[in-house]
């Protein structure tokens, strides 16, 4: 048997008025997961345990069969796997977006005016932090370049208990009221305002201002957390998988998990991702091993930038150029389940991640359904032949052993 899950990452939302009060994902046309909806098994799946924040690092942990209640350590932890930083006994990982501040005109207050930096390119990102490193650094905090605006502080024998702010989560608003609250709150803070007049007059932050895009001009610290200890995959299932994704925070998952982590060229994170790639690279990696996380990233960006239409684009980008692709390339396999989902909801009305539960179809090739009237969307959430798993995490149990 083999096995593929393909997440659209955010993808699930809320009715828009433009819309005339559908969602992105009823709006947008995906033919090929209403297939997979109308023979499939059907359903909704709570993927954020009640009262945790509606993260990626959780939907994902959940998803990928991990009970976060009892597994979520912190969602920097999981980009340092990422990105080879291994984490010792005491220190804590912090990610650290690169950030575009926006200031009042006496330079006393500052709205978050991007939490991505206008989506600023890796390379230099990557000159930004090394920069960071070079006049921050020291023997206790450690800054390391990512991929686009994320990036890592490792704090060596630091707090993990400051109350921290996703910076998506505040788009649009004045910093003050959500700059980091509790121990090591001086430390955190002044890294931040520190930052501000380095980067703001960084040579790469001048560039951006002349050609008209959105200077880097601050690092926001948040989603800290200590090494995770998660049992592998194959131990807790029996088979060996891989894991596809162009967002260091998924990757990470992976690694701790024991996936192979697969590199595709041209993974952005973003509506210009190669899509074709990683449904190919997908396809390809079965023949070796007999799972795949497939995860793609735009719909969720969309949702971050509150643009309804980019969200409805990357929806239809990931039915016709991943979704497709897979369930062709499945059928050279004797015997495969498919299950495709979001991971969250990235409502574009809020610009951030809401805890809902998220529709889901799961296609075994050896039972195919007739569902009447099945599509993929949120309709899927009302209807009364639908399978629910209260906790996430069970889902996987069930698409492994087909046991609920």
């Amino acid at each position: 048997m083999k096995y593929v899950v393909i997440v659209g990452d955010g993808m699930a939302d809320w009715p828009v008025k433009e819309l005339g009060g559908k969602t992105p994902l009823q709006r947008a046309a995906t033919p090929h997961m209403d297939r997979l909806a109308s023979e499939g098994v059907v359903g909704k799946v709570r993927t954020v345990p009640e009262g945790m924040h509606p993260g990626s690092d959780v939907a994902n942990l959940s998803i990928l069969g991990y009970d976060p209640r009892k597994y979520y350590s912190g969602r920097a932890p999981l980009e340092a796997a990422s990105i080879g930083v291994d984490l010792e006994e005491g220190d804590v990982a912090y990610r650290c977006n690169l950030v575009t501040l926006r200031y009042n005109r006496e330079m006393t207050q500052a709205i978050m005016e991007d939490y991505s930096s206008g989506h600023i390119s890796t390379e230099e990102a990557k000159v930004l932090i090394g920069e960071m490193d070079r006049v921050f650094g020291s023997d206790v905090v450690r800054f390391y370049p990512g991929v686009s605006y994320r990036h890592l502080m490792v704090w060596k024998n630091g707090s993990a208990d400051a109350e921290c702010v996703p910076p998506h989560d505040i788009t649009g608003k004045e910093i003050a009221d959500y700059l980091p609250v509790g121990k090591g709150e001086d430390i955190l803070r002044k890294i931040m305002l520190d930052s501000v007049d380095m980067l703001d007059n960084h040579p790469v932050n001048r560039q951006r201002v002349k050609d008209g895009k959105r200077p880097a001009n601050s690092v926001w610290l948040w989603g800290q957390g200590r090494k995770p200890r998660l049992p592998l995959f194959r131990e807790k299932y029996g088979i060996e998988g891989a894991l596809i994704s162009a967002v260091d925070l998924t990757r990470g998952l992976g690694m701790c998990a024991g996936f192979r982590i697969l590199r595709v060229p041209g993974m952005t994170g973003y509506l210009d991702t190669n899509y074709r790639g990683k449904a190919d690279a997908t396809i390809e990696a079965l023949r070796e091993v007999d799972f795949v996380y497939l995860h793609v990233e735009a719909p969720d960006e969309a949702g971050h930038s509150g643009n309804v239409y980019d969200k409805i684009r990357a929806i239809e980008d990931f039915d016709s150029l991943v979704v497709a692709r897979v369930v062709e390339g499945m059928k050279s396999f004797p015997e495969y389940r498919i299950l495709v989902l979001p991971d969250h909801p990235t409502p574009v009305s809020i610009k951030t991640h809401s805890d809902d539960p998220v529709p889901f179809a799961l296609f075994d090739n050896s039972r195919p359904r007739k569902n009447e009237g099945a599509l993929f969307n949120e309709d899927l959430l009302v209807r009364n032949d639908l399978m629910v798993f209260e906790e996430g995490y069970r889902l996987m149990d069930y698409l492994i052993t087909g046991k609920s």
